[in-house]
């Protein structure tokens, strides 16, 4: 079986599921989308790794483990999506130490979050793509632009997955207020109101 390379294009709120998320990945020589439901931890894990100038003042689990295999000279080579069974995705980490290569089951969502971390390439199998790739409607600038950091909700415009209204409230701040609030929504680990503030700067 041949393998696909993916990219993750973003993340969206889940319609199916509460207090999920939707992982959206991206086929790198084609137009289908890979679409994969993961907890709200994963994908603040997964956002933080994206948004470089975010940094969480403790390092988080992801971060933890590419800190561990740093030390003692473990290198996660590439992230393979190689199963679906009812709608669940199974990976595995491909990882090498002293050119011994081992693979180690991964739920997708840690799999992806590591590999972001590693610098990894993530692949799939064509049988896989085929039979969960779906086509989304993008927001043509965005899907023009080369970037594999669009992880905000308003970057996925779709009929097949529901974005919440964004809030409001950061109009009437001034520069200074939202950099202040940027800093304690770091400070208290609210990252996805960090980047929504983020963002209210970036547009001024």
């Amino acid at each position: 079986m041949s393998l696909v390379r993916l990219n993750i294009k973003g993340i969206s709120y889940s319609q199916t599921q509460n207090g999920a998320y939707a992982l959206i990945l991206n086929e790198v020589d084609g137009d289908r989308k890979l679409p994969i439901v993961i907890g709200a931890f994963e994908a603040q894990s997964i956002a933080i790794a994206l948004e470089k100038e975010i940094r969480p003042p403790r390092p988080l689990t992801h971060d933890l483990f590419k800190n561990f295999s740093d030390r003692f000279d473990i290198t996660v080579k590439q992230v393979i999506i190689h199963k679906l069974v009812d709608g669940v995705f199974y990976s595995s980490l491909i990882c090498e130490r002293d050119k011994i290569e081992e693979i180690i089951d991964a739920r997708t969502s840690d799999a992806i979050a590591l590999a972001l971390r590693f610098q990894a390439p993530i692949f799939t199998y064509k049988n896989i793509l085929d039979k969960a790739g779906i086509y989304l409607k993008i927001n043509p600038d965005k899907e023009n632009d080369g970037s594999q950091s669009d992880f905000l909700t308003d970057d996925l415009v779709s009929e097949d997955l529901e974005t919440p209204a964004k809030e409001e409230g950061y109009k009437g701040k001034t520069l200074d207020e939202l950099n202040q609030l940027l800093a304690d929504a770091v400070m208290n680990e609210d990252y996805e109101k960090a980047a929504k503030i983020r963002d209210e700067i970036s547009k001024r």
